[in-house]
């Protein structure tokens, strides 16, 4: 399918811009994101996040206060069920670990699938980490949805997938799936989705939250979830990050999906996380 967004025609003004991929991702070299001026720099900065789907920041030294000042340029932000009740900044999530946690991240998701309204991106900051190991790895979900035939194409835009954040976060928060959904319910979603800003359509099913498509018999739901998961695992739709103290990624939720590589332990792996609010996803036809 042709698509309907030009990526070469977005501005990114004056940005100084270091693509990682052919694929997606994108340094954006030279600027400071604490800076009084940064707001001057967003509509440049969003351009480059529908063009790379997701883009890093060097050196940025941001208080939890600055980083969630810097994600409220791009819409409201939102709390997350695991961070702690009387936390300070309630929308910045920590996710540490070290000798006594292993890495949990490391399989393809977007975040909080399970949401009616999933997150439109998350702006993640380093603030410690291993000499060696613990990149994150991006995909661009929409590659994965041209990779299919035409015709299963066609037969997954009509399905619709459930997401159910029991899946992950029961066990986490040690809770019962029950006592979970009464607040946060599984979410129905197209398995294909339209890109609300480009119109590109993307593969939205993920290993984390996913639990089956509507419609198939459970067989038929495993073997083609097992086969839209794998789009993702192609090394020509990816770009690899390596994290420094003080690094950002900013990556666009509904068109790339992640993976936190687990490969540290027992080393300490500190970052902190503000996501900015989404809307329903849709498909269009």
């Amino acid at each position: 399918m042709a698509t309907i967004f030009d990526r070469a025609a977005l501005d990114t003004g004056a940005l100084t811009i270091k693509p990682l991929t052919p694929a997606i991702g994108a340094e954006i070299l030279d600027i400071d994101l604490a800076s009084d001026r940064i707001a001057d720099s967003i509509p440049q900065i969003r351009a480059a996040l529908l063009k790379y789907g997701v883009v890093f920041f060097r050196d940025q030294d941001l208080t939890q206060q600055q980083h969630i000042a810097f994600a409220r340029h791009f819409g409201e932000l939102e709390v997350h069920p695991a961070t702690p009740v009387d936390q300070e900044n309630p929308e910045v999530l920590r996710i540490a670990h070290g000798p006594k946690s292993r890495g949990q991240e490391n399989y393809w998701h977007s975040d909080v699938t399970w949401r009616p309204e999933p997150s439109l991106g998350s702006i993640l900051l380093a603030r410690e980490v291993p000499e060696c190991g613990g990149d994150t790895l991006f995909a661009n979900m929409h590659l994965g949805y041209e990779r299919l035939s035409s015709e299963m194409q066609r037969f997954c835009e009509g399905l619709t997938a459930v997401h159910d954040i029991a899946r992950v976060f029961a066990k986490r928060l040690g809770k019962a799936p029950e006592d979970l959904h009464d607040k946060y319910p599984p979410a129905r979603h197209p398995v294909i989705r339209t890109h609300p800003e480009t119109g590109e359509r993307v593969i939205y099913v993920n290993t984390a939250f996913t639990s089956h498509i509507e419609g198939l018999s459970a067989k038929e739901s495993a073997w083609l979830l097992d086969h839209l998961y794998s789009s993702a695992k192609d090394a020509e739709v990816q770009c690899r990050f390596r994290w420094e103290a003080g690094s950002i990624a900013f990556w666009d939720n509904r068109v790339c999906q992640h993976l936190a590589a687990s490969d540290y332990f027992p080393a300490r792996r500190v970052m902190e996380r503000v996501t900015i609010a989404g809307d329903a996803p849709f498909f269009r036809p």
